[in-house]
């Protein structure tokens, strides 16, 4: 009790909750954008149960992890050398997280250019995927993303209580949002390229923190910003030009 009120009295601990908050909402858009793809290949009435099992699953993995803190450390040490580069465990779980999610966007945006070929994809070979194979692919990438997420706070603060609270408060906010953005993707077909195209970047980004070569998550976040007011812009011009010809064909039928 005593070192939760020393925490609260501390500026520096809330300081750290803040950023660790801002770093754990960021990291988990990667997360919520595949669960809302996957989740959308499902019956509509089995999507939101699903999304919600997906960031539980999330919620308890990244729980689960924070009690571990001092083996999760040891994740990072070496275990072996190749290219002069030492590989820990948490590089080879990247580097197997990211060529997991490479081979599902390439696959998901072939079906999408070609959806006749459908045997291409396992997850398309029927008419939609089950609930079992979403929530184990989503465990799988809850997994990846959970160590990301973790070691990420254990770089920036030492008080696990202030961990748990960044994480609650991230998965929350995932928890919120799910929903809205699985029905913003599924009303608007040209976000899921887009989307799939950032499962890819994301992907690329995991294999190359995992080989040793960092890549600054601002510029991953920032070349998505853009992408998506690019995308925006897009989307409020396709509108205007609907509007324009529904008004249009209105005055050509009054004359």
């Amino acid at each position: 009790m005593q070192d939760i009120t020393a925490l609260l009295a501390d500026p520096a601990a809330w300081i750290a909750l803040i950023t660790l908050i801002a770093m754990e909402v960021v990291l988990g858009i990667d997360n919520l954008v595949f669960i809302s793809i996957l989740t959308n290949k499902l019956p509509e009435e089995q999507r939101e149960k699903a999304r919600k099992i997906g960031i539980g699953l999330a919620l308890v993995m990244r729980l689960g992890l924070l009690g571990t803190v001092a083996w999760i450390v040891k994740l990072t040490t070496p275990v072996f050398t190749l290219f002069d580069h030492g590989f820990s465990w948490k590089d080879m779980i990247l580097i197997a997280g990211g060529l997991f999610l490479v081979w599902k966007a390439t696959k998901e945006i072939h079906h999408t250019v070609d959806p006749v070929d459908k045997d291409e994809d396992f997850i398309a070979s029927s008419v939609t995927t089950t609930m079992g194979a979403a929530i184990g692919q989503i465990l799988l990438l809850d997994l990846v993303f959970s160590v990301d997420s973790i070691i990420t706070a254990v770089g920036m603060t030492e008080h696990v209580v202030i961990m748990v609270i960044a994480v609650v408060f991230a998965v929350t906010v995932m928890l919120l949002a799910a929903n809205p953005l699985g029905r913003f993707i599924e009303k608007n077909p040209t976000v899921i390229m887009l989307a799939l195209g950032f499962l890819l970047m994301i992907g690329m980004t995991l294999i190359a923190d995992g080989m040793g070569f960092h890549v600054p998550k601002g510029y991953l976040y920032a070349a998505m910003a853009f992408s998506a007011l690019v995308e925006g812009l897009n989307m409020m011009a396709r509108r205007k030009k609907s509007r324009d010809k529904a008004a249009l064909a209105a005055r050509k039928k009054l004359h």
